[in-house]
């Protein structure tokens, strides 16, 4: 899989973000930098050192631009594409101090979101031709979390909730203190009209109780592959269904024809494996 997905919207916190990431590196000034004549020039390029899925690439802008908008970045390749060992993706010229000290925040962005992007890319392909799409969770970074969401869909991925604040996930916890299903399901829909949602089933019989309820999707925690299997065949047409807990790569070829609409995988935005980026000035 080359061709890259369409790039989702660029996340309303990156400005923020990306300020963040500058004020706990850069404080008060780049002591090292200033060892570098204050008009001197530089040209630097961006290579990867290993097979990637690039993302990004908003942020990394983001950092020059707030530095020092004299800096130009151009890119050779973009968020979603895949890169080879070797790669120049993108080439900077201007101040060099600005260069410099902006060097290792925005690589950290391009690093963590391209690794994110590809471990993603790793899932999306391991279900082969398969309908069920693979989905990422709120096992964020924290203060990442819509960046990393923006990395999923570069990789292929598709995003669940953003937070607690979009949509209703009733979990085991959730039930106990409501007293059943359809307690939990009949207090959001006195609250929340037009909420979506979701229960998390332990059994074929909480499953026929979610879906007696009308809910709009049931997450299958933990089931075994034949269960899942007729879990799938009961919710078809009634519900979507989501496959999670401990899914691994391995196990995508196999989960992918149970017949679930999305599998969903902590790991892609948990497990944090950086990318392996360099900059180095050529000139």
């Amino acid at each position: 899989m080359n061709e890259a997905p369409p790039l989702p919207p660029v996340p309303a916190d990156l400005e923020a973000v990306v300020q963040r990431a500058l004020d706990e590196d850069v404080g008060t000034g780049d002591l090292t930098a200033a060892l570098i004549p204050e008009k001197a020039r530089a040209r630097a390029e961006v290579v990867c050192r290993e097979d990637a899925v690039l993302a990004g690439t908003p942020w990394f802008d983001e950092v020059f631009a707030r530095i020092d908008p004299a800096v130009i970045v151009d890119w050779s390749h973009h968020d979603g594409e895949r890169v080879a060992p070797g790669t120049v993706v993108c080439t900077l010229h201007g101040p060099a101090r600005a260069i410099v000290t902006g060097e290792r925040t925005a690589l950290n962005f391009l690093q963590t979101l391209s690794g994110t992007a590809t471990i993603t890319r790793a899932h999306v392909e391991a279900l082969g031709a398969s309908r069920t799409r693979i989905l990422d969770t709120r096992k964020t970074v924290p203060g990442l979390r819509a960046a990393q969401k923006y990395a999923v869909r570069c990789g292929g991925g598709h995003n669940h909730r953003m937070g607690l604040y979009d949509a209703v996930l009733i979990k085991e916890n959730h039930i106990a203190a409501a007293g059943s299903i359809i307690a939990a399901v009949n207090a959001v829909r006195a609250a929340h009209a037009d909420v979506r949602i979701e229960v998390e089933v332990e059994s074929l019989s909480e499953l026929e109780q979610a879906l007696a309820a009308g809910v709009d999707m049931v997450l299958l925690d933990n089931f075994e592959l034949e269960t899942m299997r007729r879990a799938c065949t009961l919710a078809s047409g009634r519900a979507l269904v989501e496959i999670s807990g401990g899914i691994a790569l391995e196990e995508l070829a196999v989960l992918g024809s149970v017949g679930a609409d999305f599998i969903s995988v902590g790991a892609l935005t948990k497990h944090v494996r950086a990318t392996d980026f360099s900059m180095r000035i050529v000139g």
